[in-house]
């Protein structure tokens, strides 16, 4: 990250802000640039260069020219950006449109566009936008990940730059080198989908992402146009869903009790399969309905040994292609393992992977920085690295460059004057960087993407505030706002909605339930009496978290794992009392889990933050070492066979070989 490039951007924004009649090419050379050396075609390809930064951050730099005198001619010239350029408007939220905001803003916690909402909500907190607002304690809904081809997907739509791939066709079953413009993501039917103008085919095309074979290459130096009018809600419209189709599957006597209730038929032992062959001894042969061929082969994968995929072929095939891919990749030379410095979190989150940092981002920082002070004289320095999430040391060496920075002249009350020598930080000269700049294109859809995601939450939709703030929001973010229209979340409704009810009910009269479980890691069925604390979901799969009295200690709840669940007729412990993340992790790691050191691949990547790795490494081939708590390592072995060729573990050994011995078992099945 280059300090010195951040200043000059901020200064040069600072000096076009703060003029009226403009500043000529030679001037700013001068007085910002304080160039001497360079010649004036170097200088002036490193001007537009700087220019076109402060374009990107939305900031309109003017050409002004006097009478008589040609635009080109670099003498009388002169350049300014308007003192409204780029601010956000003035937003101001009720309790309840704040609330229906922050749920949106949430929604992306561990998807592509969580940061852009946090900025977002950040912007509107700077502008003195929200107001204080409780969140409602029955509803946390979240956007499951959709892996590292999604996060390169919404980078590349959004900067309009073409993208190629390795696809599994449908109608042949392939793997097929795609060259695509990304017109935009969405999600229907449970499946994520890719749609774009497939170069090859000269056409429009739908992509599932749970079809994608390699990562995703983002062709940088190549950009495209979408359709103006494009909008990926209504093409997924036209999508028919998948038809159900029947699988037979071999399963091994007494286990895999979850796929054993989704079979629709079962036969013990006597019809052989297409080629003949009956199941072996000691298994049963079941008929399994589905409807996308990838999502069962991921998970009849992760069985193991325990299951065996009999027909149709393609899923044969895929189910051997995912253990192959998982077998190869666990096999492979394990490469050094070596973390950086163990760093403390601020707001005591898992750390993300890390994302190399830039003087643009920097400058981003910055400009919503100011503002926040400006409207939050006093607070804290290590409040304020919090709420940036960033350390104390990043930020102090934000506020040296701030406070050197400010009009050409350099007088000291031309500067920007910031104060934190008693660790509170206040500021009472902001040189007109007050107001934050308008949403990005990121921000504007990670906020209104969620907004539309909430409206398939009933009791969110009631009273108004969900489309009232729905427009405030799309007034506020201009043109960003409608290329939202390129951008749709999954459905967050339950499946499970007889479970939810009765729970949000015993959440709301503090009633204690006693629930009937299926636990796909023991395998096996429990009854338990718990105390229901709070619900969540990732998708339209939700949870419930609560104190269960068999485990002594908080547990999360999979409600389409609930095969029973009612009250007991006595009411919650008084002390028991929710997690203390917001929203409620999935995961939560504890000082005596098992630490676990993961390789993952460029395309498995995301899988780091998904399971809050406490510290990753980058690899040079593009992958990631994650080192992550686990509460028990059993499972391991069926995560590595599901993520195919994905993920591997490298340490501890002992869980390193079993999911070895895992996938030779599983892949011996087929050895016929």
């Amino acid at each position: 990250m280059s300090a010195s490039r951040t200043e000059r951007l901020l200064n040069l924004l600072i000096a076009l802000l703060n003029t009226t009649y403009g500043l000529r090419r030679s001037e700013l050379r001068d007085k910002v640039y304080h160039d001497t050396t360079s010649t004036d075609v170097a200088f002036g390809r490193m001007f537009e260069r700087d220019k076109n930064e402060l374009r990107h951050f939305g900031f309109d730099v003017e050409t002004v020219t006097d009478k008589g005198w040609g635009s080109d001619d670099p003498a009388t010239t002169r350049y300014r950006i308007g003192k409204e350029s780029n601010r956000l408007p003035d937003v101001s939220l009720t309790p309840a449109e704040c609330t229906v905001l922050i749920l949106a803003a949430q929604l992306w916690e561990h998807a592509a566009l969580g940061s852009a909402a946090v900025n977002a909500v950040r912007k509107l907190q700077a502008s003195g936008g929200l107001a204080d607002a409780e969140l409602p304690p029955g509803v946390q809904p979240r956007i499951r990940p959709a892996g590292q081809a999604f996060e390169d997907l919404v980078a590349a739509m959004h900067a309009q730059h073409p993208v190629s791939f390795r696809y599994l066709a449908v109608s042949t079953g392939k793997e097929e080198e795609r060259l695509v413009e990304p017109w935009g993501l969405g999600s229907r039917f449970g499946q994520w989908y890719l749609v774009g103008h497939d170069r090859a085919r000269g056409d429009k095309r739908f992509f599932r992402l749970s079809r994608f074979t390699s990562a995703v290459t983002v062709l940088s130096k190549e950009r495209f146009t979408a359709p103006s009018d494009f909008n990926v809600r209504d093409e997924l419209a036209s999508l028919p869903e998948l038809p159900v189709q029947t699988a037979v599957v071999d399963v091994a006597a007494g286990a895999v009790h979850g796929l054993r209730t989704r079979a629709a038929a079962k036969d013990t032992g006597a019809a052989p399969d297409t080629a003949g062959t009956p199941p072996q001894a000691g298994r049963d042969r079941l008929s399994v309905p589905y409807r996308d061929v990838e999502t069962l082969a991921e998970e009849l994968a992760s069985y193991g040994p325990r299951v065996r995929a009999v027909s149709p072929p393609e899923l044969v095939t895929s189910v051997r292609r995912r253990l192959a891919a998982a077998a190869a990749f666990a096999s492979a030379p394990v490469p050094a393992i070596a973390f950086p410095a163990r760093v403390s979190s601020l707001s005591g989150a898992a750390h993300r992977h890390p994302r190399k940092r830039t003087s643009e981002d920097q400058l981003a920082r910055m400009l919503q920085l100011v503002p926040f002070l400006v409207h939050n004289q006093g607070l804290h320095i290590s409040e304020v690295a919090a709420n940036f999430g960033i350390t104390r040391e990043e930020l102090e060496a934000d506020l040296r460059i701030l406070i050197c920075s400010g009009l050409p002249e350099g007088y000291p009350d031309d500067l920007l004057d910031i104060q934190w020598d008693d660790d509170h930080v206040t500021i009472s000269q902001d040189l007109d960087l007050k107001r934050p700049v308008r949403f990005t294109v990121e921000e504007a859809c990670a906020l209104l993407t969620g907004l539309e995601t909430l409206n398939g939450l009933p009791e969110l939709a009631e009273g108004g505030a969900l489309e009232s703030v729905t427009l405030k929001l799309m007034a506020a973010a201009g043109e960003e706002g409608l290329k939202a229209a390129a951008l749709s979340a999954p459905e967050v409704g339950p499946a499970n909605l007889a479970a939810l009810e009765t729970a949000r009910e015993a959440i709301r009269s503090g009633a204690q339930l006693r629930l009937r479980y299926f636990s796909p890691l023991r395998d096996t069925v429990s009854e338990r009496d718990i105390d229901p604390l709070r619900l969540y979901s990732l998708d339209n799969t939700w949870y419930l978290e609560a104190y269960c009295h068999s485990a002594q200690g908080l547990r999360n709840f999979r409600l389409d794992r609930i095969e029973a669940l009612e009250p007991t007729g006595r009411p919650a412990a008084e002390s028991a009392e929710p997690g203390g993340s917001v929203p409620v992790k999935l995961f939560t790691p504890n000082d005596d889990d098992a630490v676990v050191v993961l390789e993952l691949t460029r395309r498995g990547a995301g899988l780091a933050d998904e399971y809050y790795a406490e510290r990753t490494a980058e690899l040079p081939d593009g992958g990631l070492l994650a080192e992550i708590r686990f509460g028990s390592t059993d499972w391991l072995p069926m995560f590595v066979a599901q993520h195919g060729g994905t993920a591997r573990v490298l340490e501890p050994a002992g869980v390193a070989e079993a999911s070895r011995q895992w996938l030779s078992a599983a892949r011996a099945q087929y050895e016929h």
